[in-house]
């Protein structure tokens, strides 16, 4: 008998979050589950931890690696009639989080559900205002755009036979799916209640990289979009100045400033640099958007021996905003 869901993980070394996600999840209140990892060569723990618990684990090789192909081949493992996918560095807020998630998949007309995101102690200030824009409080039963955030997201595996997660994406595959799937004619509702803490603990290389590679896939998923040197300077001072707001309100603004400045600036120049990126979109460039430098080499040698941007629309340039959060 198939179980209720298939919940598909992605990891790459996630030794430090992946026992509390597993824990949240034989936790829930809904038991019918079937719990997949896509491990893509993890040198840490994160499999070893994993394996204490009842987790069907799927490689992909470095070399392979895209976030639409590690999805495909979870999903593809996947027994379940609904999918709920996740992040290896999120954990869920409550015991009913996926009986909550799966809930608007109830009703037909209903193709994805996704749920409200907050971040930890770790996360980077502006990012708990990314949150908190793009996540409220409020649930949507029918929303009117393709936001959809594979963190925390349920789909229906039969649409996704019907239509893959595009492997060629350096991001965003989510948002492109969300995108075909309401073309479709299928709705996408927001869960406020079904909620998981999303951790970050980001450097400024890491924040630029992460705006960078999604910036790029925007541009791939709609070539005549545009983010120019002026949405840089009128984004990162609006959102800088929306951020110190929020600091000085809370009475931590000298604590934060320096963190809110080198954030926004990394957020959107990664955003700019991306949409100027013009070179091949190739297998070297997903590793080096997820992997460390030389990751492939140290595994050949190992062997021997024994990879909306803020979800901002710049002036109605885009009909499908760009976003991230990590995935």
């Amino acid at each position: 008998m198939s179980p209720k869901c298939s919940i598909v993980i992605r990891a790459y070394n996630e030794e430090k979050h992946i026992g509390r996600l597993l824990e949240g999840i034989v936790g829930q209140t809904l038991q019918d589950v079937e719990i997949i990892l896509v491990d893509s060569g993890s040198t840490d723990a994160t499999r070893e931890i994993a394996q204490k618990y009842p987790v069907k684990i799927v490689d992909i090789k470095p070399e392979d690696f895209t976030f639409g192909r590690s999805l495909n081949l979870g999903i593809q493992a996947a027994a379940g009639d609904l999918i709920v996918i996740t992040s290896a560095h999120c954990y869920p807020v409550r015991a009913d989080w996926l009986e909550r998630l799966l809930a608007p998949l109830d009703e037909p007309a209903v193709g994805a559900s996704y749920g409200r995101q907050r971040g930890g102690e770790s996360n980077q200030f502006s990012e708990h205002q990314w949150f908190a824009q793009y996540f409220p409080g409020n649930s949507v039963e029918r929303q009117g755009h393709p936001f959809l955030h594979n963190a925390n997201a349920a789909i229906r595996k039969s649409l996704w036979e019907e239509h893959s997660y595009n492997e060629n994406l350096t991001g965003l595959e989510d948002l492109a799916w969300g995108s075909w799937a309401m073309e479709e004619g299928h709705a996408i509702a927001y869960i406020a209640d079904a909620e998981v803490i999303h951790l970050h603990d980001e450097t400024l290389g890491q924040v630029y990289n992460r705006y960078r590679r999604e910036a790029i896939a925007m541009r791939q998923i709609l070539p005549q979009s545009r983010f120019n040197l002026r949405y840089f300077l009128s984004l990162s001072g609006r959102m800088i100045f929306s951020d110190i707001g929020a600091a000085l309100r809370q009475g931590i603004f000298l604590r934060q400033l320096g963190s809110i400045v080198w954030f926004r600036l990394m957020q959107y120049w990664g955003t700019y640099q991306g949409y100027r990126y013009s070179g091949k979109v190739d297998a070297q460039l997903h590793r080096q958007f997820y992997y460390p430098p030389g990751i492939l080499s140290e595994k050949t040698s190992a062997g021997q021996g024994a990879s909306l941007l803020a979800y901002s629309k710049p002036e109605g340039k885009s009909d499908l905003g760009s976003k991230s959060a990590g995935q």
